[in-house]
């Protein structure tokens, strides 16, 4: 039995990291919320399947306080980064976190199958953005009723953390690495790690009674 992992890293311990696991039969067999790095190693390091299992960890964007306010608005778009003459000063142009780098990159050390994924860049890719404010209510509402009417997932009729549902998209991406490996491209790298994202999306339609 293979296992899809996915986690939906959080900037910093403040907000929730969402945790997936779906297996073959595209069943969610565990959904979690961690907030820690200690927690998210604690439980890599418990998990019994983890040598069957392939995991998508989202990357997570670095949201350090930085001196200036245009300096926090050009961040996201590293445009000046070519620019010899503006210097990165405190890494203002990192867009995202090294946090659990390290971790990750010991586990695949070991045998365990690790990509990243850039979250909203794979919800456009398999048609799960919606026109809602980021991580609004409506966009959580919308994102779970999308990822169960259009891709047959079994999810509870109450809504769902926004984590937890950002951390099945990465799982469902994991089973489509190792189910339709070709429908995968390779955008990036980071820390070591390939950053993924899907083709062309074919979704398990469903109709709902």
């Amino acid at each position: 039995m293979k296992y899809y992992v996915g986690l939906s890293l959080a900037s910093g311990s403040s907000m929730d990291s969402g945790l997936a696991i779906l297996d073959e039969n595209n069943t969610l067999i565990l959904v979690d919320k961690l907030y820690k790095v200690n927690d998210i190693i604690y439980f890599f390091d418990n998990y019994s399947s983890l040598k069957y299992s392939k995991i998508c960890i989202s990357l997570a964007w670095d949201k350090t306080m930085l001196n200036g306010k245009w300096r926090v608005l050009a961040k996201p778009y590293q445009m000046v980064a070519t620019n010899p003459h503006i210097p990165n000063q405190d890494n203002w142009t990192q867009r995202y976190t090294t946090r659990g780098s390290e971790y990750f990159k010991s586990l695949t050390e070991k045998g365990v199958e690790i990509d990243r994924f850039e979250l909203y860049l794979t919800r456009q890719s398999m048609h799960l953005n919606s026109c809602f404010k980021e991580r609004s209510p409506a966009d959580c509402k919308f994102l779970q009723q999308t990822l169960r009417s259009e891709w047959g997932l079994e999810l509870p009729n109450n809504m769902m953390p926004m984590s937890q549902l950002e951390a099945i998209v990465g799982a469902m991406l994991a089973k489509e690495t190792i189910v339709n490996p070709d429908n995968i491209k390779i955008i990036s790298k980071f820390r070591d790690l390939n950053v993924i994202d899907i083709i062309n999306p074919i979704p398990n339609q469903v109709s709902i009674d």
